[in-house]
């Protein structure tokens, strides 16, 4: 099975199934120095780790990360840094309906056309469970960017047909994160709780999207043509499971501009340079970045495993049958669904900021030849 590596410089290989022994991933292409421990990745496996709120999955996974290498003393050392996350609460029994008999709209009947196999507990390697290993890795390139300047965020701005107004990156990085759903905008927030309340009674599931943004980014990321960067992170999200559409700048809205209307007039800035009065293009002209703050936004259908009964066909009795999906899943996405789009956001403007030497691949102290460094470490007879 391939496509398990996501990167060119900055690559995150990933592994493990939804209800296997456990998850993990490996980080290459991390510089040394950086100073990292366990809980700067725990913070953000906490925003996406089920059972935090009554609307998302009961599953009760702690999702304790632990660091098995490319770490010394508490700092990166420049080789592969592993990490693990062990499953704790995986249920399989109530999957065995389907080993034969796939769930509507779910990965089940492709991996088997596929493989001839699947590991079939709860969806194993198709599971969104799989994601914890993308924020980890989004984690460390997070800290990366921060040395940088760069900072990112993400909110839920809409569910289903109640939208948020558009609000400001502070009022994202001050309240996305004061209420279960990761709504910016408080009073929107509340509606947004009521309308997935409505659907768990009813047995059913929303979709809904969400916003993101970066500040900070430098000019000149990205390629033309196939590496551009709207085009690498079209590719990131896109890989976010249930995402049906990615967007940046005007998005879709683009179809209803002119020319006139959306091209960005140029001034001056203070220093002297060139700068976009507007931003309509979203931070990315070209292909490459403009140093204007990149922003978009990633559409979630609603989750497919819901308890209503479905109807199945199953090729090994060659019966067709009704089934209902007995488990524990989230009625709504986006909520649990933001760290994993700042993860890619993150993944993908590190690996740019690397490939454009913005950031040394070797070290992060940007000093080739100097060994005698504050994060290597000590010889304990030398004290």
């Amino acid at each position: 099975m391939n496509g398990n590596r996501f990167g060119r410089l900055f690559q995150v290989t990933t592994f493990g199934e939804s209800h296997g022994e456990a998850m993990g991933c490996t980080v290459s292409g991390c510089p040394a120095g950086l100073e990292l421990s366990a809980e700067d990745i725990q913070e953000d496996l906490d925003r996406r780790k089920p059972g935090q709120s009554m609307i998302t999955t009961s599953r009760g996974e702690p999702d304790d990360v632990s660091i098995e290498s490319g770490i010394q003393d508490g700092y990166t050392t420049g080789t592969p840094i592993g990490m693990v996350i062990q499953n704790k609460d995986a249920r399989s029994g109530k999957y065995e309906p389907f080993i034969t008999a796939p769930r509507p709209s779910h990965g089940d009947f492709t991996y088997s056309a596929k493989f001839g196999t699947r590991n079939w507990g709860g969806g194993g390697r198709s599971s969104a469970r799989e994601t914890v290993n993308w924020v980890a890795a989004g984690a460390i390139a997070k800290k990366l960017l921060a040395r940088e300047g760069i900072e990112l965020k993400a909110h839920v701005n809409q569910i289903g047909d109640v939208e948020a107004p558009d609000v400001s990156f502070d009022e994202i990085l001050e309240h996305s994160e004061e209420n279960d759903v990761r709504c910016a905008h408080p009073e929107t927030a509340e509606e947004m709780q009521d309308l997935i309340a409505e659907y768990q009674e009813e047995g059913d599931s929303i979709g809904g999207s969400i916003y993101f943004e970066a500040q900070g980014v430098p000019v000149g990321l990205g390629a033309p043509r196939f590496d551009s960067l709207s085009a690498r992170l079209g590719q990131a999200m896109m890989a976010v499971p249930a995402t049906t559409a990615f967007e940046f700048g005007l998005g879709t809205d683009a179809a209803e501009w002119t020319g006139k209307e959306r091209n960005d007039d140029w001034e001056f800035d203070d220093e002297g340079n060139p700068t976009p009065v507007e931003n309509d293009h979203g931070g990315v002209q070209g292909g490459i970045s403009s140093g204007e703050p990149i922003y978009g936004e990633v559409t979630l259908h609603a989750p497919t495993s819901i308890p209503k009964s479905q109807q199945t066909a199953d090729w090994e009795t060659g019966e067709l049958k009704e089934e209902q999906v007995i488990g524990r899943h989230d009625p709504v996405l986006p909520p649990r669904g933001v760290p994993v789009v700042e993860a890619m956001l993150a993944l993908t403007l590190v690996d740019f900021m690397l490939l454009s030497g913005r950031i040394n691949p070797d070290r992060v102290d940007d000093q080739p030849g100097e060994y005698d460094t504050d994060y290597h470490p000590s010889n304990p007879r030398n004290e």
